[in-house]
């Protein structure tokens, strides 16, 4: 007696891959962090392949005019990439960037202007996601957000250089922390660099005035930054650009600052505030004791301030 037999359905030949095409992820990322180098982009994104990778894509992009680039002076012709109009339209409606503010640089004059700060930032970043995928944590490209402002009230605003967003990870926990990335070139005062620690001192205790009008059913009661944050990100400063001496002494005038003005005094108590070195980032990871408290103490990991 013949056996019938059901044929289990072939699965789909051509299954739609879940993570994005390189040059999607290469325009994601410029979108997010307005300028990278060759280099950088391939830290960030290939570590593990040819540094060809990503340069193939990266030319490919600029012959469709979606990118543009400048030469970064005595680099021996290293490029830093950025969006051009077009390829800053393009990305506007990506997903993983929705409601983000664009701050594209779509010039290569302004390209020439802002490459020492927006590279810094990224070099800065890198720092935290090798170490990320060295511990096995979760900090990827997406996860730190650069120019992100918030109202301080009467039109005036803070404007962090960057928001980190990471993911601690063991066999039987998750732990997520943020943070305030303030990166110090030693192109400002020592003293105008510690008044940052009262603007973020002015946030963590700013609360909207009532308008008069009914407040609406969702309004969060209590601080401004809860519409944005379940705990107030710690405060990292990260400098650079100058002897260790001076780097030095412009944590110190942070530490001053920190136990002199009774608002930062009080934002102390309550969020970790602290200070590294860039170059000890990069050379040892932000998880060693690289990073100085403003309250005072031994070195430790940004994670245990």
């Amino acid at each position: 007696m013949p056996v019938t037999t059901h044929a289990t359905p072939a699965p789909a030949r051509h299954t739609p891959s879940p993570a994005e095409p390189l040059p999607h992820q290469l325009l994601t990322a410029l979108a997010q962090h307005r300028m990278a180098t060759t280099g950088q982009l391939h830290t960030l994104l290939r570590p593990h392949a040819s540094r060809q990778t990503i340069s193939r894509p990266l030319n490919t992009l600029r012959r469709h005019h979606l990118l543009g680039y400048t030469v970064l002076p005595q680099s021996n012709g290293a490029r830093a990439w950025y969006l051009t109009g077009e390829g800053a339209r393009l990305t506007r409606d990506f997903p993983a960037l929705r409601g983000r503010p664009p701050y594209p640089i779509t010039t290569a004059t302004a390209a020439s202007l802002k490459t020492p700060h927006t590279l810094t930032v990224v070099r800065t970043h890198l720092a935290f996601v090798t170490d990320a995928r060295r511990r096995g944590d979760e900090h990827g490209p997406l996860d730190w957000t650069p120019e992100v402002s918030h109202p301080l009230g009467d039109g005036e605003r803070v404007i962090a250089d960057a928001v980190l967003h990471y993911t601690l990870t063991s066999d039987d926990q998750r732990t997520k922390l943020r943070a305030f990335a303030e990166i110090d070139r030693t192109t400002m005062g020592s003293e105008r660099l510690a008044s940052k620690l009262i603007e973020y001192a002015r946030l963590w205790s700013h609360q909207p005035q009532p308008t008069g009008r009914r407040p609406k059913p969702q309004a969060i009661a209590g601080p401004a930054w809860l519409r944005w944050y379940p705990v107030f990100p710690r405060v990292l400063f990260i400098l650079t650009g100058a002897s260790r001496h001076v780097l030095n002494n412009r944590i110190s005038d942070l530490q001053a600052m920190t136990a002199q003005h009774p608002l930062v005094n009080a934002l102390a108590r309550q969020v970790p505030l602290g200070a590294a070195v860039l170059n000890d980032l990069e050379l040892h990871g932000p998880t060693s004791d690289v990073w100085t408290p403003l309250t005072g103490g031994t070195p430790r990991p940004w994670t245990d301030l």
